[in-house]
């Protein structure tokens, strides 16, 4: 951010000095204070790449965390005549296996039966109780930030005999349960697979996120900066088990933008994001940001930049006592009220330029508004000679490498390990900050730049 601050003073500095029209006619021409039009400017669109790692323990954790006590509840025997409840009665541990989801889960699970004569010599309903592990096979897909699974029972480790109510007694029937507990195969797989379904919908959280980092906020004190980034679109890849973690691409369409003066409001609305699933995402992040200074405050601040500097040469100086400053017609105007062997307003008025070789801003023409000229040929002479516009004009050249240097090392501490939360870390690289173009609207100048780079996210010790 302090660069994106540095270039809007080094442009708006730069501005002060350029040229065209009649003073009656600039003057008339001011847009009124009150103007309450808005602001509009055309910004390209960032692109961030947002490759993501999820260490399955993380699942485990949210699983234990959205899955305990009592599980699953079916009170209605006359669907499938039968009754159940499922409780976790300890953690549920995953373990991944030739990109396969193992869980062992601690269960208890109490079921009523309705059973015809001629099975197992029962009739009317019995109660059955079951404790133990039991060990789940689930292929897992993550699609569109939701994690589901087609889960199949592959083994039951009986911690307490199974065993059925007669007459209020607990009677063991393992040797009868184990051939025949395929009866509850199926509808266990079934409840496991919801719960994990209700459990790792992502989209709430992930809505949640872009929500908060939408959200305006200040960077700079003195020059009332602000830095806001605007979520477009959202995508996300089909997702990978393998080694253990959970691979997938993200990628987040957005505009960003810096503004100088008050502060923006948030125009986020979650509900209007769109989010797509897709097949492939690049793998590199393309971000421009659209450095947006209104006039309003450029002239206070700037003001205070040339407090104190003179121009011209010998006895024969002016000092800068106050800039104002507006545009008309694309161009910026420049109202300089000076004081010394010239006192009074000068206009000036044109264009910025950039050197992309030696990364320099500076005007290759200059000149003063006709009418302003034709004052000075009377009564400043001096400082209307080319001889002094030309060292206005090489005055006027700023590297702004140093400040693009400045910019990648602040930006650097975003991509280095840094954890925005608990349990979740960015890496990644970044290339040099590149000066796209300048823009005015009709109340800022509008300084656009640009980076690209690489950016992973991992997700491992969440809570």
């Amino acid at each position: 951010m302090k660069y994106i601050i540095s270039l809007l003073l080094v442009l708006s500095f730069l501005f002060i000095l350029v040229s065209c029209s009649t003073t009656s006619k600039i003057e008339a021409l001011k847009p009124p204070l009150s103007d309450d039009s808005p602001m509009v400017f055309k910004n390209k669109t960032s692109f961030i790449s947002l490759p993501t790692e999820i260490n399955l323990k993380d699942i485990e954790t949210l699983l234990n965390k959205n899955m305990d006590g009592l599980i699953y509840e079916d009170n209605d025997i006359n669907d499938d005549d039968t009754e159940m409840k499922i409780w976790k009665t300890a953690p549920i541990r995953l373990t991944e296996t030739n990109g396969e989801i193992i869980s062992e889960i601690p269960l208890k699970i109490w079921t009523k039966i309705r059973y015809g004569t001629s099975f197992m010599g029962l009739n009317d309903t019995k109660e059955i109780n079951l404790n133990g592990i039991i060990t789940l096979n689930s292929k897992a897909h993550l699609y569109n930030w939701k994690l589901t699974t087609t889960s199949t029972i592959q083994d039951f480790k009986w911690s307490e005999s199974p065993n059925i109510i007669i007459a209020g007694k607990k009677v063991p029937i393992t040797y009868i349960i184990n051939p025949t507990v395929s009866i509850f195969k199926n509808k266990i797989a079934k409840m496991i697979d919801e719960a994990i379904d209700s459990s790792c919908d992502f989209k709430p959280m992930v809505l949640d996120a872009m929500e908060k980092i939408s959200t305006p906020f200040l960077t700079n004190d003195a020059y009332e900066a602000w830095f806001k980034l605007a979520p477009v679109e959202l995508y996300v890849t089909e997702a990978e088990l393998k080694n253990s973690k959970i691979t997938m691409d993200m990628g987040l369409k957005c505009t960003m933008q810096t503004m100088i003066g008050q502060e923006p409001k948030n125009t986020f609305d979650k509900n209007k994001l769109v989010l797509k699933p897709v097949t492939k995402i690049p793998n590199e992040f393309e971000v421009a940001v659209a450095a947006v200074s209104t006039f309003e405050s450029a002239s206070k601040v700037i003001t205070k930049n040339f407090q104190g500097q003179e121009f011209g040469s010998g006895s024969k100086k002016v000092t800068v006592q106050k800039v104002t400053l507006w545009q008309n017609e694309r161009k910026l105007i420049i109202a300089l009220n000076l004081t010394g062997s010239v006192n009074g307003t000068i206009y000036l008025t044109g264009y910025p330029q950039y050197n992309s070789v030696t990364k320099e801003i500076f005007f290759d023409k200059l000149d003063y508004v006709l009418n302003t000229k034709s004052v000075l040929l009377k009564s400043a002479n001096w400082l209307a000679q080319g001889s002094i516009l030309r060292a206005i004009q090489e005055n006027c050249r700023y590297s702004i490498q140093e400040n693009m240097d400045e910019g990648k090392k602040s930006m650097a501490t975003y991509l280095n390990n840094y954890s925005p939360m608990k349990g979740v870390f960015v890496n990644g690289t970044m290339s040099d900050f590149t000066f796209d173009k300048v823009e005015l609207t009709n109340k800022a100048i509008i300084a656009f730049i640009s980076t690209n780079g690489k950016m992973k996210i991992t997700i491992d010790g969440m809570e």
